[in-house]
């Protein structure tokens, strides 16, 4: 077990290729995991005892504020299998570390209906249900089946149903009660061979209008899905980026009627039980932020909600923006933003 341990986990190791805002910042300890075998030899072996352990999979929704002074664990297990099928559904198990936006574009090769809608979400399959990941009307606990995951001493494999992951708006039990307790491997998504379309989302409909089309298909709506988001969000190869950094506030109708008698065109969208979703890239624009460069840092041009790197902002840098952008946005509307992405200072998560 000691061979190997020492041969898949390396030292002092630069995270810069692997999180998206491209910070660099360094892991004591960072093994890249191609299977639940070589997770567990890690999780069991004696030097892993006591360390800090934070797990990575695409890197998109992390922000390292420090080094991290702990075991990183880069999930790239792979695989995809049809486990159930019937007339109207399929059963897909897929590998935690696989692709998300590889997985939505096999499924719409393959006529199966059902994320079509969370097509280019960065990051990988591991990360979806811990996130609840969702665009555009849908969300990934609509499919969800189940998941399995190793406890993070390495010595059994969970399952858990939908029931038991208390999936919330970007939430589940895994940001919770299971955060650092258990490290997803798979995930399995009930897929519809007769889909119904999801077009409630006004972008998307506008977009089938202008392109004149009718009748559309899981493979339009994943194209037009794409097309927006490439036109909102910057590509972290070019340009660093987390995607949307902060969540959108869900407040209580009265605070949305505050909004509204001052800013008549304030978007929101009825969430029941007298709550509204207020976009917080609109609360971030009228704050003033949009496009603005700050030092090496700023958010982006076409989409306040992403803060990006210039160039060399270190996470310090970020996080310090993030402040300033929750302050104005706090001041002018009374509402708390709440980052999306994961912070992670030198001992873990904050």
């Amino acid at each position: 077990m000691s061979t190997v341990f020492e041969s898949l986990v390396k030292t002092d190791v630069d995270l810069t290729p692997y999180n998206t805002l491209n910070i660099s910042a360094k892991a004591r300890y960072f093994a890249s995991v191609e299977s639940e075998s070589q997770l567990k030899q890690i999780l069991q072996h004696p030097k892993s005892e006591g360390l800090q352990i934070l797990v990575l999979g695409g890197g998109s929704n992390v922000l390292f504020v420090n080094d991290f002074d702990g075991l990183v664990l880069h999930i790239g297990i792979k695989g995809r299998e049809v486990i159930k099928e019937t007339d109207e559904d399929i059963w897909l198990k897929i590998g935690a570390g696989e692709n998300w936006h590889q997985i939505v574009r096999y499924c719409v090769n393959n006529g199966w209906g059902g994320i079509e809608n969370l097509s280019l979400i960065p990051g990988t399959v591991g990360a979806a249900p811990i996130q609840n990941i969702g665009a555009y009307g849908v969300e990934l606990e609509e499919v969800f089946e189940w998941l399995e995951a190793v406890d993070i001493e390495g010595r059994e494999t969970r399952r858990y149903e939908k029931q038991h992951c208390e999936f919330g708006y970007r939430d589940s039990i895994f940001k919770g009660e299971l955060k650092g307790v258990v490290i997803v491997t798979s995930v399995v998504l009930k897929l519809s061979k007769q889909p119904e379309l999801n077009t409630s989302y006004g972008a998307i409909q506008s977009e089938l209008d202008k392109r004149n089309i009718k009748q559309p298909t899981i493979r339009d709506i994943s194209d037009i899905v794409i097309d927006i988001r490439n036109s909102k969000l910057p590509n972290p190869d070019s340009l660093g980026n987390a995607g949307s950094f902060f969540k959108n506030p869900i407040v209580k109708e009265e605070v949305y009627e505050r909004i509204i008698e001052k800013y008549p065109e304030a978007p929101g969208y009825d969430m029941g039980n007298q709550k509204t979703k207020v976009p917080a890239g609109w609360l971030i624009e009228e704050a003033g932020w949009k496009g603005k460069v700050v030092g090496n840092t700023g958010t982006y041009k076409q989409q306040a909600l992403v803060i990006v790197n210039h160039g060399d902002a270190t996470g310090r840098e970020i996080m310090d923006l993030a402040d300033r952008i929750k302050t104005t946005v706090k001041e002018q509307f009374g509402i708390d933003l709440v980052p999306e992405v994961n912070i992670v200072s030198s001992d873990g998560l904050v």
